[in-house]
């Protein structure tokens, strides 16, 4: 009779280590993979995989063409004519996709793989993406504070299913991903002249606040059993089409907007190393997104691709005003455009960010890169 047991499947199963080739520069690399390892994601609309589908909010990815190029063919509320950053990190360490936490399907077995969080329009401030919020008209987004309940719930209905102490071991044998602060400068503090925090904050006064509020949601993951977090500074936030169409005169990078992730970034770091020290272990790794999306930025034609100054779907200049919706521009080819629509990376941009994130150098990674997380957790575990 074949046993079907959850905790003892995941016991069983967890750690099982395979390996797997990534190219990347023409380099093969062996990057080892942990079978089932559980994978969690927080943040925006960068890795959100779809619950903004469950919530009365205009910052949705449901309707065509969003999922074009998706394996379904279909709009899954992923900001991306396909895979995303948390779909291809999966994919690297042998995983599943990550459901939305919000989502039905997520239930049963199907809870060891994990759960994604991360919802479109938020920040690390709550004031961030007010547009996307009105009590009123009960129109939400799950701001980070919700974002950790629910991991909290998670772990509650996790522990139902295979017990406390293999939920305790799931959670901190995880891969977390968390991704904010893009939107605490492009949906807040320049979302429009003379905004409130512009007028409260200098730059560098708003970015010192932004890593002090940055610092009690890391410090809250590490409380809720976290132990390998991903810590993703921001893009290159003056290129992306959107910022183009609004500030540039001749396809220059909006300088100010350039200059807030100059500032947010190092310090970024700099909270990684100060968490790491205090906790006497490396639980957080800093992936430089800046640097990843500047190299096919500043050279799109050595990537392969035609320009990362327009989006691939759109309307207005760059195709970087409003939506991305049935109506709007569309290229035919999407692996050609750095960007998909005017805020978001293609797949095959995120397929290269990604692959600074597993195999690059102390210029993207900081203290290591995930193969190497994987490999000493791998080594660690047999």
């Amino acid at each position: 009779m074949v046993e079907n047991n959850p905790a003892r499947v995941f016991g069983s199963s967890m750690f099982l280590c395979l390996l797997v080739l990534i190219t990347w520069n023409n380099i093969v690399v062996v990057v080892p993979q942990a079978e089932a390892r559980a994978f969690f994601v927080f943040g925006d609309s960068l890795v959100d995989n779809g619950n903004n589908n469950y919530l009365f909010t205009t910052a949705r990815a449901d309707s065509y063409p969003y999922g074009i190029d998706y394996p379904t063919h279909r709009a899954t509320g992923r900001f991306s004519n396909g895979l995303n950053i948390p779909d291809i990190i999966s994919e690297k360490i042998g995983s599943e996709p990550t459901l939305p936490y919000l989502s039905r399907e997520l239930d049963g077995e199907r809870l060891l793989v994990g759960a994604n969080f991360a919802s479109a329009g938020i920040g690390i401030l709550n004031d961030t993406g007010i547009q996307f919020y009105n009590l009123h008209l009960q129109i939400n987004i799950i701001r980070i504070s919700r974002q950790l309940q629910y991991f909290e719930q998670y772990q509650q209905r996790v522990s139902a299913l295979i017990g406390p102490e293999q939920t305790q071991r799931l959670v901190n044998q995880a891969l977390v991903l968390i991704t904010l602060g893009g939107n605490d400068f492009v949906n807040n503090y320049y979302l429009v002249p003379f905004s409130a925090r512009s007028r409260q904050f200098a730059l560098p006064n708003y970015v010192v606040y932004l890593i002090s509020e940055y610092r009690k949601i890391l410090v809250r993951l590490y409380e809720l059993g976290a132990r390998r977090v991903l810590v993703t500074g921001t893009g290159p936030l003056g290129c992306v089409p959107a910022e183009l169409a609004q500030r540039s005169r001749n396809g220059e990078c909006a300088a100010e907007l350039q200059e807030a992730s100059a500032l947010f970034n190092p310090q970024l770091v700099q909270l990684v190393n100060q968490l790491n020290s205090e906790i006497g272990s490396v639980v957080f790794i800093s992936a430089n997104a800046f640097e990843s999306n500047m190299d096919f930025i500043s050279n799109p034609q050595a990537y392969g691709f035609i320009t990362s100054k327009v989006a691939c779907c759109g309307q207005g200049p760059y195709n970087g005003i409003g939506l991305c919706t049935p109506a709007s521009n569309l290229c035919p080819n999407r692996d050609v455009f750095a960007f998909w629509d005017p805020f978001h990376p293609s797949e095959r941009a995120n397929r290269l960010i990604v692959d600074t994130f597993m195999i690059g150098d102390s210029k993207y990674m900081h203290p290591m890169n995930l193969s190497t997380v994987l490999l000493l957790d791998a080594t660690s575990r047999t």
